[in-house]
């Protein structure tokens, strides 16, 4: 409530300032604060106001209450934004204001708001009604573009169908197309209607000027529709008299268009301003009074929705974007949805002679042909711009995104590519600049061509790092960090880490030592391409140096190789003074460039083979028994150097003598046995280097796949990628912006336990078993890193309570654990950073590179010596102080930019309760000192109260934050903030957001939530990332920075393959258009940045009514935007992100973002937004936002209506008539059909995101085989399915409310899901709308007219694609879904749970009547519209009786209205018949058995005789058995959802609610049977089974995860 805390800091401030202007000692009591003592500010201000929210809250009445009979958030909070609340709360509060009366209770329950308190003040600036007219009223600008296109097309193609700017020059057409203006003044009035029947309750006597406004509207639109109506008239009156367009007509014409012209005049305004954003601007946020009166009339005064216009080059941007959509949607519209329906339409229209198979009420049926025939397509033209949208919105992302150069590195080959200019690049993104010195634009420029030159390498080889530039030292360090996170991580093997790391100043070697994994093979590249070559020492050096990593290689493993014979020589020996001769005879060979005239080339490959030997002897780390054999290697080096290498040996042992003492052999000794010190086993570093050495030289392959696991080598890619983006430069780390983190946590894991990790599922799989599979390499590398703490497999169980196996497993799940170790490599990374901004080069090389540098007769590892061991040792010790001091510093440097919240909600409460959680998460602070946890403390407390004389107890709430101390060794409070009352007034999540974001400190706060992560390599790139809330991005400078998210949950299943690829494509290429070009990203989840001081003064972070909120998040969006926020997207910095990977747990998901969309339609948000964004903006702002979701429902309600229209032309008769007299008639109607049908099925075209997104980052080869691969397994089942659960949810929502938050959990799902659960899940928003879908195909199929089977499939394929995949889909992607065995035991528990009884404490999953109870609880809520509307949607259901009782051969054809009522004899007979039944099974069926088997082989008498009856009297057939089956059951569907509807008050408590129950329940049953029949039919078949395990886990399958033993559970017993 931002602008509550206005209103109360604008009193405090007087106050304020009245005592810093006293000077005098009297009445001192005169500026006094108006509230003192203990708690008077929160008693006397907080308390009042929190006991009205609290009231309000409680009128919710759980969600159930409809919103305009109760004040939310937004209405208490609007009040403050009229002068009223000076005039009626005043200061001090009036606690008899009309603000704080408390809502009025009724016979003990809360009013419903249906007879408002006149004393009280009601809602405040807006209404939310449940209504579906609130998609008109929100966005009426473009449900009227829509009409009037719609009008203007027929009336210009209803002659001749010409081209649009033809038919517009003729006169007749034109002045047709004029009455566009009649329709459009008449929608302004229906807008007008609107207005008044939903907002009239904002009217009060305070509230006058909006009755006036409202009234005015009104009766506007009304005069301008009468006006055009009588200029229309008068127009085409003088035309028709005159026979032609003579001058009179025109006269006429042309006051039409005068009046027209006014009429537009303030459309026409708004373009103007529309081109020059910056005057509406500043007319809407003006305080100028004349500005106020002149926005009047078309918005009330507020702080939202002014000035939301964007800069002019955005103007263009997002103008032209959509000027493509609207274009290509109206041309296809025009040319191939509208323009071939005409033809036909006349024809129908003209066509005589129609017989009637039914008794027609309306006997012109050629208008309901029409109908039948418009309806889908007009269904399809209202929602294929979302289909537009989509396709050019994936052009223009991957647009943009090869802009940003996304993708450029893909794989491990570009990334060794490119790697040679990673330490320029990383110095540039990532290492800070002189920001004391000012930035210039010449800098700029200079800046923008330095990063030119290193994305597009406009140099051979862009600054090549040698060794000691403090440069690559720093990429080195960072380098080594990233790679050592990774092995904690256990991404990577300790081999790979020793192939992947960069040796920080190792021996001395005088070029940069690339990792090992790059200079692979090199050696023997080199080898192999000069061994024969007769060039001289140019050419070879060319040749060498064509590659940069060669070149690398062969310097380093010569230099490295001169420090191993250093190294295992005494240097006072012989022998190590000929190899000094030797190096020195070849350096100087090199120098003088005669080294192809002094050496054999060939003999290259020999040395090196010695060289090889000798270092894989040495790295086996031998003993002194085994120092003949290096003697031996040295020899035989040594005699290949001086004799076979050299072109004259003679010569250069010559040379070699003149150099060094040459040994005679006199002491009866080997050569090199007495020179030989074999190096110290200890030794860590030295056979470190050298076992890099022996990689260097030895291998032969290029190390492609290193590192091997697949994570590993995307977060390499990743982040090597980004060094090439656009950012903006780093400030040092004491001059970044600090921030927070802040994630919500409430009862979710923290660390799985020993025994989550043991239990068996009823597969007899356990989480730990399933992990093994689906990530082997993390397993056998835990287990690598195990085994140097000396710890095997299974005592890993008993050590510290197996934590390391817990915490493994935990960083594999969506657990607190794992977000909380990703989010403190922030800090992490600040150190990093803090040291390096600074770091010399000596403190890069770190105290062991200086003792390595150090050299004396002990230490011969180094080239030159620096002083004794007792200077070493001091200088040591000084540096190591020193060291210290600046860690110290570092790390408080980093501690002040960065604080990390976790806001466990209930962890006071888990405390108390001893709670493992509360055990876990003081670990994790334990863990991580960092770490701060805020809860909401709740205490008792007795106090005397002195109304009553004696001592009650109240209960306290406090709002507190803990850490761990180190030093005390405990948890400690920092602070205790005395709360009003409860934390949760609204929804959960929100609040529990919002009340510790006072805790959090800087200038930016990042949200995460519980499923997701970061990485260290990201985390360096946040003070890049938080330097953008500095930039303009248009006008603005951002107030929310959007952050790229990679689903790390998609390598579990095929099922999270496809979400992971959704969502995907959501968080990238979606968020990358909406914030460029369309400038209307909002914030739809974590874990976007904000800024922290811009949200705490406007309302925090997210909104938290309770149900209208529900999707909390994205209204900090809406609220950000409409207070002129500005949210930006930005791809260089990515964090990770779990989703749901079971169907149960997708479908839970889809349906609260579905409902909380319905919600959302009724908000005052999106009004707002609707109407005071500019049009272009607008339809950006819908279309991604609530406007999916209608588009989705529109493609379902396309497809009934054009099933029931076919059905009802079928059944009528009206289609055999009107296509069996003209072939060309059904030909027209069925091309205009077939045109829809490729518009229905061009929404595949939706998947187009995926395929660009996929090919930009990953190729397009790549992205077309996923492609191939996502539909093999099934895709398009997924995704129709989910549209129905969107469908069902948000429109139920829309009608009758019931939004609420469902819990999806986070856990792995490799369960069977019984039968019974998916009943209970589906069985409304998917099987009902199937079957119902399969009777209209299978009633079309037995009663419509079709000239072949061809033209059936092709016209209801997709219809039957649809319908089934409803049906069938839950049992596709459940595991063991056709698995015989589960297929019986299902069908055993479903019939169970179908027949128990309902109890008190009986649970949905036990009853099916207390499922049913709960599953029409919206129906009981919902208020009067929606009752009536969802009655008239049931009426549908008796089409099927009153069409197909026609069609009996018992009828004879007769058409008459009593056949069809006396086809409800069959009903009522049916009706008797159960309730005789019933009757006799619950009062003889235990007690008087043999009576009860008599009554039924009565009732089958009495059938059979009947049926015999008929077949013999009259022309009933076994045909009509059937029929009638089609005919009566979805009556009996339809009469129980009516009387559902009635329920309350007329049915309940009558004595046919028993029988409802009961055929309610036969019908579930029924259902049940008819989806569950085909399962079985598919479990029987042999083979089914594992084709649908190989579906469902294919992609695990890639990755060794071996399914049919996790299914059969036959797991490894040694686990245990």
């Amino acid at each position: 409530m931002p602008e509550c805390l206005c209103f109360i800091y604008h009193h405090m401030l007087g106050e304020l300032n009245r005592l810093l202007e006293f000077s005098g000692a009297d009445d001192v009591l005169a500026v006094m604060p108006t509230y003192t003592g203990v708690n008077g500010f929160l008693n006397h201000v907080v308390v009042p106001l929190y006991t009205i929210l609290k009231l309000e809250a409680d009128s919710n009445n759980n969600g159930t209450a409809p919103h305009s009979s109760w004040r939310n958030y937004d209405d208490l909070n609007e009040y403050f934004w009229t002068s009223r609340c000076f005039k009626q709360l005043q200061w001090p509060l009036q606690t008899k204001s009309s603000y704080l009366v408390e809502p009025r209770r009724e016979k003990g329950y809360l009013s419903r708001g249906r007879k408002p308190q006149s004393e009280k003040v009601g809602k405040t600036g807006f209404v939310e009604q449940r209504s579906f007219w609130y998609i008109f009223r929100s966005f009426d600008k473009l449900w009227i573009g829509y009409l009037l296109m719609l009008q203007a097309s027929v009336v210009l193609l209803w002659h001749n169908g010409g081209a649009p700017w033809i038919e517009l020059q003729k006169p007749d057409p034109f002045a047709r197309f004029m009455s566009i203006f009649i329709s459009w003044a008449l929608l302004r009035f229906l807008q007008g209607l609107l207005d008044v029947g939903s907002q009239y309750s904002l009217v009060s006597k305070d509230t006058k000027l909006i009755g006036v406004r409202m009234v005015l509207k009104l009766l506007v639109a009304a005069t301008w529709a009468i006006l055009f109506i009588i200029y229309y008239r008068r127009m085409w009156w003088q035309r028709n008299i005159d026979q032609y367009w003579t001058e009179i007509a025109n006269q006429k014409l042309y006051e039409f268009l005068y009046i027209a012209a006014a009429f537009i005049v303030p459309e026409v305004l708004a373009i103007l301003l529309f081109i020059v954003p910056w005057v509406r601007n500043f007319v809407e946020t003006s305080t100028w009074k004349v500005f106020h009166l002149m926005t009047w009339w078309f918005q009330s005064r507020g702080y939202v929705g002014r000035g939301l216009r964007e800069g002019i080059m955005d103007n263009v941007r997002y103008t032209l974007f959509w000027a493509c959509v609207l274009t290509s949607k109206f041309a296809f519209s025009y040319w191939l949805q509208i323009r071939p329906l005409i033809a036909p339409t006349k024809q129908i229209l003209e066509a005589t002679d129609v017989r009637y198979k039914w008794h027609e009420f309306f006997p012109d049926g050629n208008r309901a042909a029409v109908v039948a025939l418009w309806a889908p397509v007009l269904m399809i033209y209202f929602m294929d711009t979302q289909i537009w949208y989509s396709i050019w919105s994936s052009g223009i992302g991957a647009f943009v995104g090869l802009l940003q150069h996304l993708g450029e590195i893909r794989n491990v080959e570009q990334l060794q590519l490119r790697f040679q200019i990673f330490p320029s690049a990383f110095q540039f993104s990532l290492m800070p600049v002189d920001d004391s010195v000012t930035r210039t634009v010449w800098a700029g420029a200079k800046d923008l061509l330095k990063r030119l030159s290193l994305r597009y390498g406009w140099s051979s080889v862009y600054d090549k790092m040698e060794w000691g530039q403090i440069e690559g030292g720093r990429f080195a360090h960072v380098w080594n960090e990233i790679i050592k996170t990774f092995r904690e991580e256990d991404l990577i093997s300790d081999r790979e880490v020793e192939l992947m790391e960069i040796p920080q100043g190792a021996w001395r070697v005088s070029v940069f030592q690339w990792p090992s994994t790059l200079l692979a093979n090199q050696i023997l590249l080199a080898l192999y391409s000069i061994r024969y070559h007769r060039g001289d020492d140019k050419s070879v050096w060319n040749i060498i140096c064509k590659n940069e990593y060669r070149k690398c290689a062969v310097v380093e493993s010569y230099e490295s190789m001169k420090h191993v014979i250093r190294k295992i020589l005494k240097d006072d020996s012989d022998e190590f003074h000929i190899f000094i001769a030797i190096f020195e005879e070849i350096d100087f060979a090199i120098r003088k460039d005669r080294f192809t005239e002094t050496f054999k080339l060939p003999e290259l490959m020999e040395i090196h083979a010695r060289v090889v030997e000798l270092i894989s002897f040495l790295l086996t780390r031998p003993a002194e028994k085994h120092k003949q054999k290096v003697v031996k290697d040295l020899q035989n080096l040594y005699e290949g150097l001086l004799h076979d290498f050299p072109l004259q040996p003679h010569i250069f042992l010559e040379s070699i003598k003149a150099r060094a003492s040459y040994p005679q052999n006199n002491k009866g000794t080997e050569l090199f046995m007495d020179a030989v010190e074999l190096p110290d086993k200890g030794d860590e570093h030295f056979f470190k280097n050298l076992k890099r050495l022996h990689t260097t030289l030895s291998t032969r392959d290029p190390l492609l796949y290193v590192p091997k696991g697949l994570e590993a080598r995307r977060r390499i890619s990743f982040f090597s990628n980004s060094l090439f983006m656009t950012m903006p430069r780093a400030p040092q780390v004491e001059r970044m912006l600090a921030f927070s983190v802040l994630t919500p946590y409430y009862n979710e894991e923290v660390i799985f336990s020993k025994h989550q990790l043991k239990e068996e599922n009823e597969d007899g799989v356990t989480i730990l078993f399933y992990l093994q599979r689906i990530f082997p390499e993390d397993w056998l590398n835990f287990l690598e890193r195990m085994k140097k703490l000396e710890l095997n497999e299974s005592e890993l169980w008993e050590k510290d309570d197996a934590l390391e196996l817990r915490l493994w497993a935990s960083f594999r799940g969506q657990t607190l654990a794992r977000t909380v170790r990703g989010m403190m490599y922030y800090k992490r990374a600040l150190e990093v950073q803090t040291f390096l901004d600074s770091a010399t080069e000596d403190e890069l090389l770190g105290i062991k590179e200086l003792l390595e540098r150090g050299s004396s007769t002990n230490s011969r590892g180094s080239m030159r010596s620096i002083g004794s061991m007792g200077s070493i040792g001091s200088e040591l010790e000084v540096a190591e102080l020193n060291r210290q001091r600046k860690l110290e510093q570092d790390l408080a440097n980093a501690a002040m930019k960065f604080t990390y919240v976790v806001t466990c909600q209930i962890y006071g409460a888990q405390k108390k309760a001893n709670d493992v959680r509360a055990a876990d998460i003081l670990r994790l602070m334990k863990t991580h000192t960092g770490l701060r946890i805020a809860y909401v403390d709740e205490r008792s407390e007795s106090y005397f109260d002195e109304n009553i004389g004696e001592y009650v107890t109240r209960q306290l709430y406090y709002s507190v934050l803990v850490k761990y101390d180190p030093d005390l060794k405990q948890e400690v409070e920092i602070y205790r903030i005395r709360l009003p009352g409860p934390l949760k007034l609204g929804e959960g999540k929100p609040e529990n957001q919002n009340h510790a974001l006072i805790f959090t400190r800087g200038d930016a706060v990042q949200t995460i939530d519980m499923n997701q992560e970061m990485y260290f390599e990201e985390a360096i790139k946040m003070r890049n990332l938080l330097q953008e809330f500095t930039v303009y991005h248009g006008t603005r400078k951002p107030t929310i920075l959007g952050v790229r998210e990679h689903v790390f949950t998609g390598s579990v299943s095929s099922l999270a393959w496809f979400m992971s690829a959704q969502e995907t494509v959501f968080v990238t290429l979606s968020q990358r258009v909406l914030a460029n070009p369309l400038k209307i990203r909002m914030h739809y989840g974590h874990p976007d940045v904000f800024d922290r001081l811009w949200f705490l003064t406007r309302g925090g972070i997210s909104k938290a009514s309770r149900t209208i909120n529900i999707s909390e998040d994205i209204f900090a969006g809406f609220n950000c935007t409409l207070r002129g926020g500005n949210v930006t997207h930005h791809e260089y910095i990515q964090a990770g992100k779990g989703r749901d990977v079971g169907l149960n747990q997708i479908a839970m998901f889809e349906a609260k973002v579905a409902s909380g969309n319905g919600e959302q339609i009724l908000s005052r948000d999106v009004y707002r937004l609707g109407h005071h964004l500019d049009f272009f903006r607008m339809l950006s702002f819908y279309y991604t936002t609530v406007g999916f979701f209608v588009s989705n429902m529109m493609v379902v309600l396309t497809v009934y209506t054009f099933l029931w229209g076919r059905v009802y032309l079928a059944l009528s008769g009206i289609e055999e008539s009107l296509t069996s007299g003209s072939p060309a008639l059904e030909n027209s109607a069925l091309t205009a059909t077939l045109n829809q049908q490729l518009v229905v099925q061009l929404g595949l075209l939706t998947a187009l995101p995926m395929v660009v997104e996929d090919a930009l980052e990953h190729g397009f080869t790549t992205a077309l085989w996923n492609m191939i691969t996502m539909q093999l397994q099934l895709a398009s089942i997924f995704f129709t399915f989910s549209m129905g659960t969107r469908c069902h949810y948000f429109g139920r929502t829309l009608l009758h409310g019931g939004a609420k938050y469902r819990a999806t959990g986070r856990g792995f799902v490799v369960k069977h899901e019984k039968f019974a659960e998916n009943y209970r899940l589906y069985s409304r928003s998917h099987f009902v709308k199937g079957i119902e879908l399969l009777l209209l195909l299978l009633c079309y199929l037995a009663y419509g007219v079709s000239s072949s089977s061809g033209t059936y499939i092709l016209v209801n394929i997709s219809s039957w694609f649809l319908a089934l995949t409803w049906v069938m889909g839950p049992f596709v992607f459940n595991p063991s879904g056709f698995d015989w065995l589960k297929t019986v035991e299902d069908f055993g528990d479903f019939m169970q749970w179908i027949w128990f009884k309902g109890d008190v404490f009986v649970k949905v999953e036990q009853s099916w009547e207390i499922w049913w109870e709960e599953e029409q609880a919206h129906l009981r809520t919902t208020g009067l519209w929606g009752k009536l509307l969802e009655i008239v949607l049931d009426l549908r259901f008796f089409i099927f009786q009153y069409g197909i009782v026609y069609h009996l051969g018992i009828t004879g054809n007769n058409t008459s209205i009593f056949v069809y009522l006396a086809s409800w004899s069959y009903m009522l007979f049916a009706a008797l018949l159960h309730f005789i039944l019933s009757n006799a099974n619950e009062k003889l069926a235990a007690n008087n058995h043999g009576l009860y088997r008599a009554i039924q082989a009565l009732a089958i008498a009495i059938i059979t005789a009947l049926v015999v009856v008929l077949w013999v009297v009259t022309n009933f057939t076994f045909v009509d058995i059937i029929a009638s089956f089609l005919a009566f059951l979805p009556t009996g569907w339809g009469i129980i959802q009516i009387c559902l509807v009635l329920r309350r008050p007329f049915l309940e408590n009558s004595p046919l609610w028993s029988t409802i129950v009961a055929v309610a329940r036969l019908y579930d049953l029924a259902m049940g049977i008819i989806v569950m029949a085909p399962v079985a039919v598919l479990s029987w078949l042999p083979g089914f089974q594992a084709m649908q395990t190989r579906i469902l886990y294919n992609e695990a399958f890639s990755r060794g995860l071996q399914i049919s033993r996790l299914l059969a559970g036959k797991r490894n017993r040694n686990i245990d």
